[in-house]
């Protein structure tokens, strides 16, 4: 039975019908089907798949997310996570506001390259890091997304941060700074990474992890601390703080999860 109106019954769509109804490829669907994203509710006497207006529902917010440059991990996660359709309207809006406000620099960065391009000035180190902008970290994301997207953590972290606005993303990051800023005081005062001042910093890492990202104990947080002295990268990224701090970081952490641990 295929419903004539939303509001008077119950609407059955077959794949044929969502397909030329929405603009969802019958590939598309199948896909989400397989995935387990989208799967149609109910079916004829013959045995053909029907999507219901929930399922309806569901796949406009797949959709939705995915139009928003997510991938099928994070939408997963999203839906997998709790949430009723006004918190996922809501939390999309957020998203779309967001990705227009990032736009809007966009627009303006290009406007000045063009303007320096008709000038004949060459673009600054600053000028470059405008064009890229502060998010610019898709490398480092696809790996990550490989190394850890299967954990419980990488969806929890998916399902927080797509939620997040720019104001935000500069609450993260200020509350961020302070964290090492404290890291490099507690360093530069001489103070051992088993200190009070040291495993406090230490702590406020956990916690601003934990707030922001993903739930974040003492033993997981040893792991990480591990990897900012195992991974260049993430070593260089402390050293350009302050030398040293890696591996200052790495001994505040451990000492901070002992002292919790113990307690």
């Amino acid at each position: 039975m295929t419903a004539t109106s939303q509001h008077t019954a119950r609407v059955e769509l077959t794949v044929g019908q969502v397909a030329e109804s929405f603009g969802v490829t019958v590939r598309t669907l199948h896909h989400y089907d397989a995935e387990g994203l989208v799967v149609p509710s109910t079916r004829t006497h013959a045995g053909y798949r029907l999507y219901t207006d929930a399922d309806l529902t569901r796949l406009a917010t797949v959709v939705t997310y995915r139009r928003l440059g997510m991938s099928l991990d994070e939408v997963r996660a999203l839906l997998d996570g709790v949430g009723t359709p006004e918190e996922h309207l809501r939390r999309q809006r957020h998203a779309v506001v967001s990705r227009l406000g990032e736009l809007e620099e966009l627009v303006t960065a290009i406007d000045r390259a063009l303007e320096r391009e008709m000038e004949g000035r060459p673009a600054t180190t600053e000028d470059l890091k405008e064009l890229f902008g502060d998010g610019f970290r898709e490398e480092y994301q696809a790996e990550a997304q490989e190394r850890w997207g299967d954990t419980d953590a990488w969806k929890q972290s998916a399902s927080r941060t797509s939620r997040y606005t720019k104001a935000d993303w500069a609450e993260v990051k200020a509350e961020g700074d302070a964290v090492n800023a404290a890291f490099v005081a507690a360093l530069r005062s001489g103070a051992p990474a088993t200190s009070t001042e040291a495993m406090d910093a230490a702590e406020a890492h956990r916690a601003h992890i934990e707030r922001w990202f993903y739930d974040l104990d003492h033993g997981f947080h040893r792991g990480l601390a591990d990897m900012y002295v195992a991974d260049p990268r993430f070593t260089k990224t402390y050293e350009d703080l302050e030398p040293g701090l890696a591996a200052y970081v790495h001994a505040a952490i451990h000492a901070n999860s002992d002292r919790h641990e113990q307690a």
